[in-house]
């Protein structure tokens, strides 16, 4: 209710409305009130009733230059239709309007008019009185006349304090040019490094940053700088604003977050004029943190691509920023973290050292990382026997925090629809398939000519997954339709790969081409379904030409980057016939990839036909189920050799890991340097013996 006030309240027609009711009910005050009981009659009529002895007593009272006249009729009589202010009776008509003995006029004051008037009184015997000057109508001119210039100027403080806001809910008219960004109470920052799992090393580089907020002096005692500035650079979802919470956590500091996108607004100049606000409000509760999200939004370098000026608020705000940052003298105990997956589009001003000194990557959590990191959000989640977080580790490669946190709280709501007390693995693989493919749509209604060809469509993609199985094994294999997918095959790297071979890349892509393959043998025809395996194939083979150098014609050069042109302003830096042979090599890896699925569907017809029959009769397979059919039918024992269990290691066992760390490099130094000087000492003691005999003897 309170919000649909406020929203009322900020709406420019409630006060257009208001103002209309105020006009109102003031004409009405004005020349409205009473008028129901009162006739107004002119001076002349006055003076006529006067002398025909039909007025039982009036007053007389100067207001504003006139005199007003207000009385007593000796019979009451019907008033006129209107009054003299021409305005109808309010709620009434002039047919219900009923008799009235009260009376009122307006004479000028003149000599003649009062003598004529005081005559007549004296000569019909009627009760005259007379009364001071009234102050009420002064008033009500300086009331009508100031009243409207004041609503006006509160109507425009309000429109300009409304737009100020920009959306960060200021009410002030000059408050667009102040921060909203309040400071995160220390007491209520309850995260702390245990809670951030799967970036061990990244805290180990942080720990530092924590003991200096705890306690400056001892590196201002040797002379020592902190950093100025940290940037922590990562893909989406990895922790990087959680591991800034965690370390203003840690040192019990306070904690502005803001986005970099909040700095920029529609009025010039105001950009430039929160960071000075941010960084004044920082420095007076200092030591503090001031973290920046997506700083990309405001750190973009400066000229790229821009023809007529470009965006100047923009700039105004990163060389505010830059300057800021560059003030710093090291006793301020202000250190800023900025967050951004885009490094490579920032000014290089603002990376150069004394700003972001230190550059930190928060990549994608390793097999370990993400066994940790499972472990932080299944503490509050129920877990059957049967859920191996290690297993939920191996199955997901490439997920990042974000992702792994979504499939524990897929898997809970699986579980609530299920009516489930527990969350099991039944529901832990449902919530991975949603999360990869989206929701099953078991109530679609599929042809069984349509059925068998997805059967044998997926039932291709498995069988070159279980051939080729050097750096790619086959997870899961289904018929059941999600999202825009009628069935889907998910094939998973074995291990971590941080690199990719040539061989990798060309099993993927015939890992790709197996699905159309597949129709093609079997039912010599081709369907759409294989629309986004050539999507994902092109690509890969587009980043072996352009990116990777690995094509014999092109040779090692980087045409592209990211799928865009490596050039100025995004504009291509290559030839028109580069381009084709682009296009022929990207051709040429695609229909190696084709070749090689047709040898090897043609060579296992009888387990592609085994797999794909098993798909019609379960929908879906599992790793087992399909290494099963294709070796000896057998399940497959569970391997022992797996990893060790990783936690979230907490604020000092960071600490000391970084020690440890360090203590083994110096050891590693100090043992390599003690075996030269043993070399070295070895070599002078050799010397070369002298024969003392005589050739001669």
């Amino acid at each position: 209710m309170k919000n649909n006030r406020n929203g009322l309240r900020n709406n420019s027609l409630f006060y257009i409305i208001i103002f209309i009711l105020l006009v109102l009910a003031t004409s009405w005050f004005v020349g409205g009130q009473g008028s129901a009981q009162t006739e107004n009659l002119t001076s002349s009529e006055f003076v006529t009733k006067l002398k025909a002895k039909k007025i039982k007593n009036f007053a007389l009272q100067p207001a504003n230059g006139v005199y007003h006249v207000s009385g007593t009729l000796k019979k009451a009589e019907s008033p006129k239709k209107t009054n003299n202010s021409g305005l109808a009776i309010l709620g009434k008509s002039a047919a219900t309007i009923h008799k009235s003995d009260k009376f009122k006029a307006t004479i000028l004051p003149n000599d003649a008019s009062l003598k004529e008037i005081n005559a007549a009184a004296q000569q019909s015997k009627t009760k005259m009185n007379t009364e001071g000057e009234s102050q009420n109508g002064m008033w009500l001119n300086i009331a009508l006349t100031i009243v409207p210039f004041l609503f006006f100027a509160f109507l425009l403080y309000s429109m300009m304090g409304q737009a100020g806001q920009g959306g960060g809910g200021a009410g002030k008219i000059m408050s667009f040019g102040k921060t909203q960004t309040k400071p995160v109470d220390p007491k209520k920052n309850k995260v702390r490094f245990s809670d951030v799992a799967g970036a061990e090393e990244e805290k180990q580089e942080l720990v530092e940053v924590v003991d200096f907020l705890k306690d400056p002096r001892k590196y201002l005692a040797l002379g020592a700088r902190i950093p100025s500035g940290v940037l922590l650079e990562g893909p989406p979802g990895t922790g990087k604003t959680l591991l800034a919470r965690a370390v203003a956590g840690e040192a019990g500091v306070p904690f502005y977050s803001i986005s970099g996108s909040d700095f920029v607004e529609m009025f010039v100049g105001v950009g430039a004029s929160r960071v000075r606000d941010l960084f004044t409000n920082a420095k007076k509760n200092a030591p503090a943190i001031i973290f920046i999200d997506e700083i990309d939004a405001i750190g973009r370098q400066r000229g790229n691509g821009k023809t007529g000026g470009g965006n100047d608020e923009r700039e105004q705000t990163l060389n505010q920023l830059l300057v800021e940052m560059d003030g710093f003298t090291g006793k301020e105990g202000i250190i800023v973290i900025a967050a951004t997956n885009r490094s490579d589009v920032l000014d290089p001003a603002l990376l150069r050292p004394g700003r972001f000194d230190r550059k930190i990557l928060v990549g994608r959590p390793d097999v370990k990382g993400r066994e940790a990191i499972l472990k932080v959000h299944a503490k509050n989640k129920p877990l059957t026997e049967d859920v191996d977080l290690k297993v939920i580790a191996q199955q997901t490669p490439g997920f990042v925090g974000a992702d792994l946190e979504n499939v524990l709280n897929e898997a809970a709501l699986v579980a609530a629809e299920r009516n489930k007390t527990k969350i099991d693995a039944a529901d832990i693989d449902e919530a991975e398939d949603r999360v990869i493919a989206g929701p099953a749509k078991k109530d679609r209604v599929i042809s069984p000519v349509e059925k068998n060809t997805v059967a044998y469509h997926e039932a291709g993609h498995a069988i070159i997954g279980v051939v080729l199985s050097d750096s790619r094994v086959v997870r899961k294999v289904t018929i059941i339709p999600r999202g825009r997918a009628g069935g889907y095959a998910i094939m998973l790297p074995k291990e971590d790969q941080n690199l990719l071979t040539k061989k990798d890349l060309m099993e993927q892509i015939a890992g790709l081409m197996g699905g159309r393959t597949a129709e093609e043998i079997i039912f010599g025809s081709q369907s759409s379904g294989a629309s986004n395996d050539f999507e994902q194939a092109t690509q890969i083979a587009r980043a072996m030409v352009t990116e990777y150098g690995m094509s014999d014609r092109l040779g090692m050069v980087q045409l592209e980057k990211g799928g865009a042109p490596v050039g100025a302003y995004g504009q291509a830096n290559y030839s028109q016939e580069t381009a084709t042979a682009i296009d022929e090599e990207i051709r040429k890896l695609l229909d190696e990839g084709h070749q090689k699925a047709i040898e090897i569907i043609q060579t296992h017809r009888e387990q592609h036909k085994a797999i794909a029959e098993a798909l019609l009769k379960y929908e879906t397979l599992d790793e087992a189920q399909i290494l099963s059919l294709y070796n000896t039918g057998k399940m497959p024992e569970k391997d022992q050799e797996e990893f060790p269990s990783e936690k979230a290691s907490t604020f000092e066992e960071a600490k000391k890991a970084a020690q440890l760390r360090d203590e083994a490099k110096q050891a590693r130094e100090e043992q390599h340097e003690q075996t030269e000087a043993d070399s070295e000492e070895k070599a002078t003691d050799i010397k070369p013996t002298e024969d003392d005999s005589d050739p001669k003897d």
